[in-house]
């Protein structure tokens, strides 16, 4: 009986492997954190080699293996890898490397003189190697030799289909994620991509859905897989997430939370896009150019949690905070979001305040409130003047209901949901687009707590008016 979908989830801090029924329950789940290593060149890359080991070695030891029908992957983005016919033709750049060394190589300004500009590529400049043309212009011409063994690239979601299937493709939702290597508009590649010659390189496009071919036989039989399991194209994580509520009528926000937090926007204008605040689109599994804002959430999180459990923080703390004039002016994760120039710093009445001067109850709450601040504030960004949408939260953050109370009482006027589904959005999207010509499994969505807090209005008023002068 073959009847599961094995689902590969590559995240930027932690890995899955779900086997899901086809009623959309998981079976079984396995997980491991993930962290880039040093690559013999001597820069941070990929850990494809232990990633590798890991789905090998737990998959050969699951009775379930035998039971999967397909595979589908979804990875974190601004990651792509080259091939040689017959395996890797050079380590897959971590995109937090600081390839260029800051802004001031001779490299870094030739980018920058023949980059495509945001009306073309709806993608901000990023720092380090968040843009994926700045990795590929910088190992081209850095590592010229391991170019050369270049024959194919494909995004990283694509790469684990080709490692599965021995057929390369490459998918429209991570070419256009922030990479500078896609025009939206054009639905094909950006100027740059086509002048360096790396368009030419990239694999065929097909569809996340699209089977590619059956897995290879032998790493079926290393793996204990099915001969016939069938091996899909795949899909850049936060579009997985997006895709399940692509058939909404409604004027809906995604909120993709994890590492990044990121907030999608299908039908919302495109004129309003800020660069500078990190706002751009995505291209979702349609092709088409989806508003898209985010911040590091996770990272920022875990900073202000400071050690403390995500989810001890009450309503009561927080309008205790309120109370306290205690806020956390952004920004706290190296990368990205609406203020990434600015430092993130805890005052109270205006004054620096050390995070462990607070209890692990405040900074629980602290870290709620900062994130549902940023949240609020990039929802109505993306669609400005708009006062009656739907916000859907996906991932960690639909767990802390704490955020999901500051978020709605920061929305007035607009509903927040979470998603109360036992997989996380980005695993269920995936296994969607497995199932993608059969009716979906419904969405289980749960209406954000309705809290009150003396004083909210004027104390997000004072924090943007603080976060909009120091970071403009």
């Amino acid at each position: 009986m073959h009847d599961l979908t094995l689902v590969i989830d590559i995240g930027k801090s932690h890995a899955k492997l779900l086997l899901v029924d086809d009623h959309g329950s998981v079976l079984e789940q396995h997980g491991r954190k993930n962290a880039p290593v040093e690559s013999p060149l001597g820069y941070s890359a990929l850990d494809i080699g232990g990633l590798t080991d890991w789905i090998c070695n737990t998959l050969a030891a699951s009775a379930l293996t035998r039971r999967c029908a397909r595979v589908v992957t979804s990875t974190h983005g601004a990651a792509f890898v080259g091939i040689t016919a017959d395996g890797l033709a050079w380590p897959p750049l971590d995109y937090e490397c600081d390839t260029f060394a800051g802004q001031t190589s001779a490299l870094h300004h030739a980018y920058q003189r023949q980059r495509d500009g945001f009306d073309v590529t709806y993608a901000p400049d990023l720092p380090v190697g968040l843009n994926a043309a700045r990795q590929l212009y910088w190992l081209q011409h850095t590592y010229p030799e391991a170019w050369v063994r270049t024959q194919t690239l494909l995004p990283y979601t694509q790469y684990w289909a080709w490692w599965l299937s021995g057929v390369a493709a490459s998918e429209v939702s991570s070419l256009g994620c922030h990479t500078q290597l896609w025009a939206p508009d054009r639905q094909d590649f950006a100027p740059l991509a086509k002048a360096q010659g790396w368009a030419a390189k990239f694999a065929p496009l097909a569809p996340a859905w699209q089977v590619l071919g059956c897995v290879r036989p032998a790493l079926a039989d290393a793996l204990g897989l099915p001969h016939s399991c069938e091996i899909h194209v795949g899909v850049h994580d936060s579009n997985a997430c997006l895709a399940r509520y692509l058939s909404s009528t409604a004027e809906l926000t995604v909120v993709s939370s994890g590492t990044w937090t990121v907030l999608m926007a299908p039908d919302a204008p495109t004129g309003t896009l800020d660069a500078q605040r990190d706002m751009l689109c995505n291209v979702n599994v349609r092709g088409q150019a989806t508003p898209t804002a985010r911040f590091m959430g996770g990272r920022e999180f875990a900073a202000l949690l400071d050690g403390a459990p995500a989810d001890l923080g009450t309503l009561e703390d927080a309008q205790a905070l309120l109370r306290s004039h205690t806020s956390a002016l952004p920004s706290f994760a190296p990368q990205g979001g609406p203020f990434m120039h600015r430092t993130g710093e805890v005052l109270r009445a205006g004054q620096a305040l050390a995070l462990q001067a607070l209890a692990p109850a405040e900074r629980s709450a602290l870290a709620a409130l900062y994130c549902a601040q940023v949240t609020a504030w990039l929802v109505q960004q993306l669609r400005p003047g708009a006062s009656d949408t739907t916000v859907v939260v996906e991932g960690p953050l639909a767990h802390n209901r704490l955020f999901l109370g500051l978020l709605q009482a920061l929305l007035t006027g607009h509903t927040c949901y979470a998603s109360i589904d036992a997989m996380e959005g980005t695993a269920r999207g995936a296994w969607m687009l497995g199932r993608w010509s059969h009716p979906t499994a419904s969405q289980h969505l749960l209406a954000a707590p309705a809290y009150r807090l003396d004083g909210l209005g004027e104390y997000h008023r004072q924090w943007l008016e603080s976060c909009l002068l120091f970071a403009a």
